[in-house]
């Protein structure tokens, strides 16, 4: 399987453990808390898969930046979290600044 795949992989599953983390309701309810763990525990494996391949930098900076925007887009549509131009922006920037990291990679 491909480094990018890997780190697909690790990125959503790294976001679905984030976005469970409100529902544990401080680790108090067993299936969300397992689902966090598990979801973590996937989440740094895959990754550290993909980092045979990828730079550690531009791993790092895709992970954390399509993070950002995908827990963002979650709350927003399971929460109701509101986002307003400057945030928007904001992610937007996120983004071209992954992309242009990882073209370089």
């Amino acid at each position: 399987m491909s480094a990018n795949l890997w780190l697909t992989f690790a990125i959503l599953s790294e976001v679905v453990a984030t976005s469970l983390l409100r529902s544990t309701n401080s680790f108090t309810r067993l299936l969300p808390s397992l689902g966090v763990g598990v979801g973590y525990v996937t989440a740094f494996y895959c990754l550290s898969v993909a980092l045979k391949d990828v730079p550690v930098g531009v791993a790092y900076a895709v992970w954390s930046g399509a993070g950002i925007v995908l827990v963002t887009a979650v709350a927003w549509i399971a929460h109701g979290q509101r986002i307003d131009a400057l945030q928007a922006f904001g992610m937007t920037m996120i983004v071209i600044g992954v992309a242009l990291c990882r073209l370089r990679a």
